[in-house]
């Protein structure tokens, strides 16, 4: 699903307008975005976290000619599923 068919799918359940499901999809996007940037995480009930993981600097491989690099540290955003959505 696109962010297109998430928009339709709001529009179609709670019959709002257009106008108003792309404004409240957007702030929902947008304060996520926002505590992640922040390194906070967001839970939201019977769907799951999202939260920012920090990964590690590393030594990894260019694939096409097989020489060393180093890959920089980064923080990552990552999401996990509540128990209600994987059962």
């Amino acid at each position: 699903m696109t962010k297109e068919g998430l928009l339709n799918s709001v529009i179609s359940k709670t019959g709002l307008s257009s106008a108003d499901s792309k404004k409240a999809l957007q702030a929902v996007i947008e304060s996520i975005t926002d505590e992640l940037k922040r390194g906070g995480s967001v839970q939201l009930i019977g769907f799951g976290t999202f939260s920012v993981d920090e990964r590690a600097a590393r030594e990894g491989r260019n694939p096409a000619t097989g020489e060393k690099m180093q890959i920089p540290a980064k923080k990552v955003a990552k999401w996990k599923p509540s128990k209600g959505l994987i059962d």
